[in-house]
């Protein structure tokens, strides 16, 4: 078969196109999101997670048995929050960020994994993050220490 100048352009375009699709999108792992029925900001927060280019899938519990959960997972009952997720061997308590998610995967600490204790307002799928409160990100160290991994100033 002879290249054309019209193959060569398609064929370069083509190449062109699929460098540009982000390939962190394609290697993300997934996470994996138990929640309280009807929770609409946990469902928000999958959104986010989502439009982040994680892969999520959920189950829902009732509270009793989410707590039990969160026990069985080392997250302290002081840095609780609605929902708990598991990924690539630690844990997301809370509304976590994203970009800490990210973080967190690239950098590899030796810990159960983050949590944003309660609800603040602001945070992914809390309400819009224009008019956020202050809140951490708070890194649960496998011996049980707390430590700030990313601090969020109000808005």
């Amino acid at each position: 078969m002879i290249a054309t100048r019209r193959t060569f352009l398609v064929t370069g375009t083509a190449f062109g196109l699929m460098k540009a699709v982000p390939v962190h999108a394609q290697a993300l792992p997934p996470i994996h999101v138990v929640k309280d029925p009807g929770c609409p900001c946990c469902n928000a927060w999958i959104s986010h997670l989502r439009d982040n280019g994680f892969p999520v899938s959920f189950e829902e519990r009732n509270i009793e048995a989410l707590e039990v959960y969160k026990r069985e997972q080392g997250i302290p009952e002081n840095l609780a929050s609605c929902h708990t997720a598991t990924i690539d061997g630690y844990v997301l308590e809370g509304h976590v960020p994203a970009a800490d998610i990210r973080r967190l995967l690239s950098q590899r600490p030796v810990a159960i994994g983050l949590a944003v204790p309660g609800m603040p307002y602001g945070s992914p799928g809390m309400g819009p993050e224009a008019e956020r409160e202050a809140y951490d990100v708070i890194l649960i160290g496998k011996d049980g220490s707390a430590t700030t991994f990313t601090s969020y100033a109000a808005a």
